[in-house]
């Protein structure tokens, strides 16, 4: 049995499939959604190579797609859940959205915001790690050693 949230593991395999469609399109295989009470409002993934765009990566894509549903900027009741750990620029988007709580797959040792020093998130969002992390960290090994 899992350590996490049922809800949670749902959710990361939304996130998931979103994963897979941007690995479908040649991009690095993230994906993300946001989830509010027990509704997904958004999904994205990434598209910075369709969009020539190093900007659109899923969370960012996501943020603003959430925030178009919900008419404002704010997303304090809202989950985001993202098969990779944010990047510090993700993470800062996630700060001025002051999403109400983050939940990763995989964690990112080499460009993940934890890598960073001092605060970068909404001092009031929560986060999880590591759910489904082997999933979704193998998509990511995958598709760069296809690359090489």
């Amino acid at each position: 049995m899992s350590i996490f949230d049922n809800d949670d593991e749902f959710y990361m395999q939304q996130a998931l499939r979103e994963a897979r469609a941007a690995e479908a399109e040649g991009e690095v295989p993230i994906g993300a959604v946001v989830v509010m009470g027990d509704s997904v409002i958004a999904r994205a993934h990434n598209q910075t190579e369709r969009l020539g765009d190093a900007t659109a990566h899923a969370e960012m894509l996501a943020f603003t797609a959430a925030a178009e549903h919900l008419g404002g900027k704010y997303l304090q009741e809202c989950t985001l859940y993202v098969t990779v750990e944010p990047c510090p620029m993700c993470a800062g988007a996630a700060g001025w959205t002051q999403v109400g709580r983050i939940v990763y797959g995989a964690a990112d040792p080499k460009r993940g915001y934890s890598l960073l020093t001092g605060p970068v998130l909404h001092p009031k969002t929560e986060v999880t790690a590591g759910v489904l992390a082997d999933e979704c960290g193998d998509l990511v090994k995958e598709f760069f050693r296809k690359k090489r």
